[in-house]
């Protein structure tokens, strides 16, 4: 008999997404399941979606962030095995039965996390955009994940509870890398099952991207600075975007000068954008597997010519605020 196992869903004001994320953990192939929502003092119709369904509601009084609810929900837990998702991710009828068997597999001493589909739950460009690039680069190092994302994470309970949970002063995002770096340095290992999957509901436009990037490159810097890993490869916040970026200025350093000697800086140029070409192809080709030649060539031209504009900004932003939080660089803000 498969090990009973709790699907913990945090929610704050998730009234759009809620419902599709409900339906699809009902529609599992996993019958031993325990799904809890914790409801994070919203103020939108999310109670009464929850209500729908024949799920435990537990509600806090006010809102009190991401970590507070998974940790409520997960001391409420009656299960071996928890499975934290979001409200707005989607998951597929095999996403449970996948994880328990590799969390049954690695033991208690493993945290199991899985990753977005590459094809998004809706169409926009900048939604399936945003899905094959936090695929590709949440998967890219399968054998050793910097972290383990809480969009798809299975974990013991035992184990949860023992280690302390997530982090509830914390910055607004970032509880998961934070816990699993923890993890880590306690002699936990942590594994990256590719089979694994959920969609994510993104509805992005053009504004919602750069905001997500400005907010994700914000408290990715402010974290690194001071756990002293800003060069790692980690994730999203990866090799292949802090070149892109550092290569963006460069380039058009190239455009600046190219009235001074011409040849030499569009020489220089060509030789930038073959750089990043060479060292962005395995995502290049993970944009094309997953919706073919013309959609790659729409991202290229977005993720080399605009998306660093955002991560700078929001790179700035992060920079400022750790040197600003003179007392706690890392607490909520």
């Amino acid at each position: 008999m498969n090990p009973k196992i709790s699907v913990i869903i945090p929610n704050y004001n998730g009234e759009k997404t809620l419902e599709y994320c409900l339906e699809s953990v009902y529609a599992a192939d996993y019958e031993a399941v325990e799904v809890i929502v914790v409801d994070d003092g919203s103020d939108d119709r999310s109670v009464d979606i929850i209500k729908r369904f024949p799920c435990r509601l537990i509600q806090l009084p006010k809102h009190r962030g991401a970590s507070a609810a998974r940790n409520a929900g997960a001391r409420a837990s009656h299960s071996t095995l928890l499975f934290f998702t979001d409200s707005d991710c989607v998951l597929r009828e095999d996403t449970l039965s996948t994880a328990s068997q590799a969390l049954l597999a690695h033991g208690p001493n493993a945290v199991i996390g899985g990753t977005y589909q590459q094809q998004s739950f809706d169409n926009s460009f900048y939604s399936r955009f945003q899905s094959v690039f936090v695929h590709y680069s949440e998967t890219k190092n399968s054998q050793s994940p910097d972290y383990i994302a809480t969009h798809a994470m299975a974990i013991y309970k035992e184990t949860f509870l023992h280690s302390g949970g997530f982090n509830e002063q914390w910055l607004p995002i970032l509880e998961d890398v934070e816990y699993s770096h923890r993890l880590r340095n306690t002699g936990h290992r942590l594994v990256m099952n590719s089979d694994i999957l959920v969609q994510h509901i993104f509805n992005f436009s053009l504004t919602k991207s750069f905001r997500n990037a400005v907010r994700k490159s914000r408290y990715w810097t402010q974290y690194s600075i001071a756990n002293k890993d800003l060069l790692n490869d980690s994730g999203t916040a990866s090799y292949e975007l802090k070149t892109n970026v550092v290569l963006f200025y460069v380039a058009l350093l190239c455009f600046a000068l190219v009235a001074l000697n011409a040849p030499l800086f569009v020489a220089l140029f060509l030789f930038v954008a073959s750089a990043n070409l060479v060292i962005s192809q395995r995502l290049i080709k993970a944009f094309y597997s997953a919706y073919g030649i013309r959609f790659s060539l729409s991202a290229m031209i977005y993720y080399f010519c605009l998306y660093p504009l955002p991560v700078t900004i929001g790179g700035l932003m992060g920079v400022s605020s750790y040197i600003l939080s003179s007392v706690d660089p890392l607490a909520e803000t």
